[in-house]
């Protein structure tokens, strides 16, 4: 069995489908009608794609990479049909994806990993999804038998560090805690003084997710880095920005914050199964070139998938 077909057996394939069918819906309704009566891809046909892709999510910078490539084809073809944008779209958004790593062969929950303990931080703001992420994770890593060891650094908000220790005991990993306005960088060296004592294999430690000063973010996480390498010089493995995928352009400019503040390392889109904003994976995966690493399509736990752009592109574009 191969390594894309191991971490996409058919529950999860289903699930994927499932999670972006109102993206598929919705983008496809608007297709239909923008090429009715159509026999061919003219002008009037790629400037209705093009506000279609817009309003998708896509982002504007994408759209048109999209829309030139389209153009380009269209003429070296001489004749395009209507009939055939179908594929031609999805070859494009194919080679946007594979062009911006989204499909690097990232490792599965069960895969040896390159170094142990193999710390995550994740960032990004409240609401997104990030605690949830997190739970997700540590189940999905644990269920493949690793030691997982979480740490609440988010020490902000008293809901935050109540929230992962709910997950933790949901989980059945251990959790290093010092309640709400601790230090997060002393619950960072906590968590991995601990982790290296038990010998814990995977860590994901949670940060505060606000957004109000860039330069006090930054300072934050650059401090959180800096008692963590005193520790393990490698860590964190892993800087994870959780995004909310329901969001679309508003998480376009959650990117371009905490970028700017951080080495983001990896991406992980939540929350697509209830909105028909799919598109701004696309748009991300792109724009920033920062490969998306899971994507949330539900509510179970293992609804928390490995993104792969072939199996993303399969089931956006699914007849």
């Amino acid at each position: 069995m191969g390594f894309f077909s191991k971490i996409f057996g058919k529950e999860n394939k289903e699930s994927l489908d499932q999670g972006l069918s109102k993206t598929k819906e919705s983008f496809f309704g608007k297709l239909s009608k923008a090429i009715a009566g159509k026999s061919s891809i003219d002008a009037e046909v790629l400037d209705n794609l093009e506000e279609i892709l817009i309003s998708g999510d896509v982002g504007v910078k994408t759209t048109l990479k999209i829309i030139e490539r389209i153009e380009e084809r269209v003429k070296r073809d001489k004749y395009v049909t209507t009939a055939e944008l179908n594929n031609l779209l999805k070859d494009e958004v194919a080679q946007v994806l594979k062009e911006n790593k989204g499909n690097n062969p990232l490792m599965d929950f069960d895969s040896t990993l390159p170094e142990t303990p193999y710390v995550i931080l994740v960032v990004g703001v409240n609401g997104v999804g990030k605690t949830t992420t997190i739970g997700k994770l540590a189940h999905q890593f644990k269920s493949a038998g690793k030691s997982v060891m979480l740490g609440a650094a988010d020490t902000f908000r008293a809901a935050a560090v109540d929230q992962l220790i709910i997950w933790s005991e949901r989980v059945g990993v251990p959790i290093v805690s010092q309640g709400m306005g601790a230090d997060p960088a002393s619950v960072a060296y906590d968590t991995l003084s601990s982790a290296k004592a038990k010998g814990a294999e995977v860590v994901i430690i949670d940060t505060a997710g606000r957004l109000h000063n860039k330069i006090n973010l930054m300072n934050e996480l650059s401090k959180i880095k800096n008692v963590m390498k005193k520790i393990f010089p490698n860590a964190p493995h892993e800087v994870l920005l959780v995004l909310d995928g329901s969001t679309g352009q508003n998480a376009i400019e959650q990117c371009k914050q905490f970028t700017a503040a951080t080495d983001v390392t990896a991406l992980a889109v939540t929350k697509l199964d209830g909105t028909a904003k799919g598109g701004v994976v696309i748009g991300i995966s792109d724009e920033f070139k920062i490969p998306v690493k899971y994507i949330g399509v539900g509510e179970k736990m293992t609804d928390l998938q490995l993104f792969n752009a072939e199996e993303f592109v399969d089931s956006l574009f699914k007849a």
